[in-house]
C-alpha cells in the first residue's frame, strides 16, 4: 500500500547555524549533535535509543513546533503547568505537505497534567468534554485513561505525536494500541512514536530510527530493544545469575 500522498510530516530540519551555542542544553544532547534533516516517508515511524539520547526532547520539539502543547493535546489547549519546554523547537523546520484533520501530542510523563485540564475545563463549563474524552479521566488508571484517549479522541486522517506510550500501558494494552494505530494508517493517519516498547516496534507497516545510530533505519530484529528482551526471556535466571554475579565482584 502506498501511504506517501497520505503523510503530514514530511521532513524535519535542523537550523544549525542559527543555533548559538552547541555547548549548552538542548543543543548538546547527542541527538542534535550530528543532526542536520530527517525525511519521513512511512506512516508509522519509531523513534528508539537509550535513555539520555534525547528522545522525548526531540519529539517534544516537534510537537510544540507544530503547535501542540508540550503536555499533551491538541492545538486547542494552552495550558502550561510548568516552564520547561527547551528551545530546541524554534531551531526546527517542518515540512507539511498535506493538513491533518487532526493533531495530538500525547506524553505518558506529563498525562496527569492532562487529565486534570480536562477535569478544569470541564467545571468550567465545557462539560461536553467529558464526552468526548470517554469520562472523567482521573477516575480510572493511568492506563485505562491513557487507551480511552486514544481511542475516543484519534480519528482518521489525523497526525499523531506520542511519547513513550508504554509507560502507561499493559502488554495487553499496547496490543490494543497496535490494532489502534493499524485502523488508523488503513485511513489516513500518520504516527510518531518514541518508545522502548518491543511490542510497539514490532508494527509491520513501521520504519524504526535509531537515534543512538544518528536516526539510521533499523529492521525490528536488528534492533537492541528485541535483541535483549529475546535474550533475557530465553533464559531469564541464567541472565540474573550472570548480572547478579557480575555485581559482586
Amino acid at each position: 500500500m502506498d501511504f506517501n500522498n497520505q503523510l503530514y510530516l514530511t521532513k524535519i530540519i535542523l537550523d544549525r547555524e542559527k543555533i548559538p551555542d552547541f555547548s549548552k542544553y538542548p543543543f548538546i544532547i547527542p541527538v542534535v549533535k550530528n543532526f542536520t534533516e530527517l525525511t519521513l516517508d512511512s506512516p508509522v515511524t519509531f523513534f528508539i535509543g537509550e535513555n539520555g539520547i534525547g528522545k522525548s526532547t526531540f519529539i517534544e520539539a516537534i510537537a510544540v513546533n507544530l503547535g501542540l502543547p508540550k503536555e499533551g493535546g491538541t492545538q486547542n489547549f494552552t495550558y502550561d503547568t510548568n516552564d520547561t519546554t527547551s528551545e530546541l523547537y524554534k531551531y526546527l523546520r517542518i515540512t507539511n505537505i498535506y493538513k491533518p484533520k487532526m493533531k495530538f501530542f500525547l506524553r505518558a510523563e506529563s498525562f496527569y497534567n492532562f487529565s486534570s485540564e480536562i477535569e478544569n475545563l470541564a467545571q468550567s463549563g465545557y462539560v461536553k468534554l467529558y464526552k468526548y474524552y470517554g469520562g472523567d479521566l482521573h477516575k480510572c488508571s493511568h492506563g485505562e485513561s491513557f487507551l480511552k484517549v486514544m481511542q475516543n479522541r484519534f480519528t482518521d486522517h489525523g497526525l499523531y505525536i506520542l511519547d513513550e506510550p508504554e509507560a502507561a500501558l499493559s502488554a495487553q494494552s499496547q496490543l490494543s494500541l497496535l490494532c489502534l494505530i493499524d485502523d488508523l494508517v488503513k485511513q489516513g493517519s500518520q504516527f510518531i512514536i518514541a518508545t522502548h516498547s518491543p511490542i510497539l516496534i514490532s508494527y509491520r507497516n513501521a520504519k524504526i530510527l535509531d537515534l543512538n545510530k544518528d536516526f539510521q533505519e533499523v529492521k525490528y530484529e536488528d534492533t537492541d530493544i528485541y535483541q535483549l528482551y529475546k535474550l533475557y526471556m530465553e533464559n531469564p535466571y541464567g541472565m540474573q545469575k550472570k548480572l547478579f554475579d557480575n555485581n559482586e565482584e
